[in-house]
């Protein structure tokens, strides 16, 4: 690919994160350009590409991608490197699945509710801890982990040895919820899920592109 790629996102963000592991697994690379979808008056740079202000947009020559999951799909259909998408039905299907999941729920709630209050407000910001806010986001959370863990219990997807697009939209999430203690504490009901985020969890990938490591 001899066109270069541009990532505009947010350091912190999770869904960039999930597009630069992703970047990562696939081996290649991406010029980063540092936007701020929360900038009053709006981020000049973000507001060139999408009238939405979301974070992450992939930029290849003319072409711009917004929505994390178009992205992992288009940068997997560059990629030199084998598929990260499923040739089996049901394999293809749940790949899915978990990917509509975790932009349904998972981030409505254990990352913007449970990560959000929990974690980063206190360790980043200097705000205080919202523990309201962590309660009521840990029980519902308890539902799409339980989804989750069927998931990974039928080992066709989630099964902590063959890596697809799920594994990659997903870790980022379950990186962020488990540094609320309350997180990691739930995680382990669940232990098919925790034997694929040991794997996951293990991946190097993940270690040098979290945007939180030195927190």
């Amino acid at each position: 690919m001899a066109e270069a790629l541009r990532l505009i996102g947010f350091k912190h963000s999770v869904y960039t994160w999930v597009v630069r592991l992703a970047l990562h697994e696939m081996g290649m690379a991406a010029e980063y350009v540092e936007a701020d979808p929360f900038a009053e008056p709006p981020d000049k740079v973000l507001s060139e590409h999408t009238p939405l202000r979301r974070v992450p947009v992939l930029q290849h020559c003319d072409f711009r991608l917004t929505e994390t999951a178009a992205i992992l799909r288009y940068l997997d259909a560059l990629s030199a490197r084998p598929s990260l998408q499923p040739s089996k039905p049901k394999a293809l299907a749940q790949m899915a699945q978990v990917i509509g999941l975790v932009d349904s729920d998972v981030y409505p709630v254990m990352i913007r509710q449970v990560f959000s209050a929990g974690f980063y407000a206190p360790a980043v910001t200097g705000a205080v801890r919202d523990d309201s806010a962590v309660v009521t986001g840990i029980a519902r959370a308890g539902p799409v982990l339980s989804v989750l863990e069927q998931v990974a219990s039928d080992g066709r997807q989630l099964n902590g040895h063959v890596m697809s697009l799920a594994d990659l939209h997903l870790a980022p999430m379950m990186s962020y919820f488990v540094r609320v203690p309350e997180g990691n504490a739930m995680l382990a009901s669940f232990p098919a899920l925790s034997a694929w985020w040991g794997w996951m969890s293990a991946q190097d990938s993940l270690r040098m592109t979290d945007p939180l490591k030195n927190f």
